[in-house]
C-alpha cells in the first residue's frame, strides 16, 4: 500500500485505542465538546468532563442528555485549584481543553473575562497537567483566529504569526504561545512527556448550535420562531465545515501523539479552498433546504469591526496524519437542516445527533477503504 511520505500509515478512527481511554474534557457543556463528547461516549471511552455552567439555553448538551454515561464536574476552568483537583482524582490519559469564551462580539464587551478564560484557563489545565505527571496527550483547541489576519487571498499555516485585533482573537493567539511554551520547556521529555499538541479550525457548523452572534443559529432561531433573520455581514467569507471534520481530526491527532511525540504541534484542521464562502452564500443555500419559508434581510446598522476573509491551510493534517474533511460544506448542510427540522418535528436529539456520528464515520470508512484498494 502507497503511504504519503511522513504520513501515519493506514491513520484511521480506532474504536480499540479509545475503548476504556480514561478522557477528560474542559467545556464539555459547550457546542462542540457535546459532540466531541458523545462521539467519545460511541468509541468506548471514560469520559469526564469539567464546565461551570451550560453556555446556552436550550443546549445541546441537555437536549442530547450529553451527562448520561459521563462524569460532569461543575467548576469553573479559571480556577486553578478545582482544575488540578479534577485532574488529579480522574487520572486523565488524555485531555481535551476545549472551555474558552468564543464570541468576538462578546469579548468587546467583556474583555477581561475573555482573557482570565482563554489565557489564564489555558495556564491552569497545562499547569495541572504538569502536577498531575500522568496525562499523555493534551489537545489545546484554540481558533483559526489566533493569526494575525493580513486580510489576503492565502490561507494560513501553522507557522504564521499569531495575533488578533480583538480580545476572542488575540487570547487564542496567546493561548497559543502559552502552549508552546509548555510543550518545549515544561512537559517533560522522552516516554513521560505530556505530549501536546494545539489546533485550530474555521467556521464549524452542526445541529445544536444555539450560541449568539453567530450565523447558523441566528438563522435557525429566526427559522423555528418564524422571524426574518437579519445579516450583519453578507460579503464576508469564512472556511466553513461541519463540526465533525475538525473533531475527526482532533481524534486523529490524540491517537498519533500516543506513539510519536514528534506529532506535538500546531494543526490546522480546515475545510477544502472551495468551502471557503461567503455569509451571502451559506445564507441562501440554508434558505433553499429549509422545508418552510424563511427570510433574511441586510443588516445596514454599523457593526463592529469584523475579518472579511481568513481560511486555513491544513497540508499538515493531510500529509503526516492523512487527514482530510469527508464532509463538504454541502453535505454539512444537509446536516444541519436535517438536525433542527429533526428538532422541531420533536425528535430525540441524542439519536438524531448520534446517527449523524454514525453516518460520518461509515463515510470516513468508506472513502479510506475505497483508497487502499485503489493504492494496492
Amino acid at each position: 500500500m502507497a503511504v504519503r511520505s511522513g504520513a501515519v500509515a493506514g491513520m484511521a478512527l480506532d474504536p480499540g485505542f479509545w475503548s476504556g481511554r480514561r478522557v477528560f474534557i474542559t467545556g464539555h457543556t459547550g457546542f462542540k465538546g457535546s459532540w466531541l463528547t458523545l462521539w467519545l461516549v460511541r468509541l468506548g471511552a471514560e469520559v469526564a468532563g469539567l464546565s461551570h455552567d451550560v453556555p446556552t439555553d436550550p443546549s445541546l448538551y441537555r437536549l442530547a442528555t450529553v451527562a448520561q454515561q459521563i462524569e460532569s464536574i461543575e467548576a469553573d476552568v479559571r480556577d486553578y485549584a478545582a482544575v488540578r483537583d479534577a485532574i488529579a482524582r480522574i487520572r486523565p490519559e488524555v485531555v481535551f481543553h476545549l472551555a474558552a469564551q468564543s464570541l468576538v462580539r462578546r469579548s468587546l464587551a467583556e474583555p477581561r473575562e475573555t482573557y482570565e478564560t482563554n489565557v489564564m484557563g489555558t495556564v491552569n489545565v497545562l499547569e495541572a497537567v504538569r502536577s498531575f505527571g500522568g496525562t499523555r496527550v493534551l489537545i489545546n483547541v484554540t481558533s483559526d483566529k489566533c493569526y494575525a489576519n493580513r486580510e489576503w487571498e492565502w490561507a494560513y499555516r501553522e507557522d504564521e504569526p499569531m495575533g488578533g485585533d480583538d480580545p476572542y482573537s488575540s487570547s487564542k493567539g496567546a493561548a497559543e504561545l502559552v502552549t508552546a511554551a509548555y510543550r518545549r520547556s515544561l512537559l517533560g521529555d522522552g516516554d513521560a512527556a505530556t505530549r501536546v499538541g494545539t489546533v485550530r479550525a474555521g467556521n464549524v457548523i452542526g445541529g445544536g448550535d444555539w450560541a449568539e452572534d453567530r450565523l447558523v443559529p441566528d438563522l435557525m432561531r429566526a427559522a423555528l420562531a418564524g422571524e426574518v433573520l437579519r445579516v450583519r455581514n453578507p460579503d464576508a467569507v469564512r472556511s466553513w465545515q461541519h463540526v465533525l471534520n475538525p473533531l475527526s481530526g482532533y481524534l486523529l491527532l490524540a491517537q498519533a501523539l500516543w506513539d510519536e511525540p514528534r506529532f506535538a504541534a500546531a494543526w490546522n484542521f480546515g475545510p477544502s479552498d472551495e468551502d471557503a464562502r461567503s455569509v451571502r452564500w451559506v445564507v441562501e443555500r440554508l434558505v433553499e433546504r429549509w422545508p418552510r419559508n424563511l427570510r433574511w434581510q441586510h443588516e445596514s446598522t454599523v457593526q463592529p469591526r469584523e475579518a472579511q476573509r481568513l481560511k486555513l491551510d491544513s497540508s499538515r493534517a493531510r500529509a503526516r496524519l492523512d487527514w482530510e474533511p469527508r464532509w463538504d460544506l454541502e453535505s454539512g448542510l444537509d446536516a444541519v437542516v436535517e438536525w433542527y427540522a429533526a428538532y422541531m418535528a420533536g425528535s430525540d436529539a441524542r439519536a438524531t445527533t448520534v446517527a449523524q456520528i454514525e453516518r460520518f464515520m461509515a463515510n470516513d470508512e468508506g472513502e479510506r477503504g475505497q483508497r487502499r484498494a485503489i493504492a494496492r
